[in-house]
């Protein structure tokens, strides 16, 4: 599985932006898909991630009720809708394929490229 992420940019605190990753391959359905994001100096951290049928979906704490994860299996695509961003949320921001529905970096086997998250206060 390629993984492709999109969507970042500057935007300032309060607004929104809609991270998409699209993944190559027939085998997409059969992966649950993450979005993590790493800041400068900060080891990467979990944001979501959603089951492979979209029917379940985890967040962490700190974008719960701001941030949601869903995804189109038709087109391969996950997505990743963050409204009332923080500045704290400045990251890149990977997508990552993989067979365990985890929460940590090595529960995914494919990863993006990753995509610039920047938020102005």
């Amino acid at each position: 599985v390629q993984l492709q992420a999109s969507g970042g940019g500057l935007v300032q605190a309060g607004g929104s932006l809609r991270l998409s990753c699209a993944a190559s391959g027939h085998t997409f359905i059969t992966y649950n898909m993450g979005w993590f994001r790493q800041a400068p100096g900060k080891e990467r951290e979990f944001v979501a991630v959603i089951s492979w049928s979209g029917g379940r979906t985890a967040y962490a704490d700190s974008v719960k009720g701001r941030f949601t994860i869903s995804r189109d299996n038709a087109k391969n695509t996950v997505y990743l809708q963050m409204n009332s961003l923080k500045p704290e949320d400045t990251a890149v921001y990977y997508c990552a394929a993989g067979l365990s529905f985890g929460g940590t970096p090595r529960s995914y086997n494919y990863w993006g490229q990753g995509t610039q998250v920047t938020v102005s206060s």
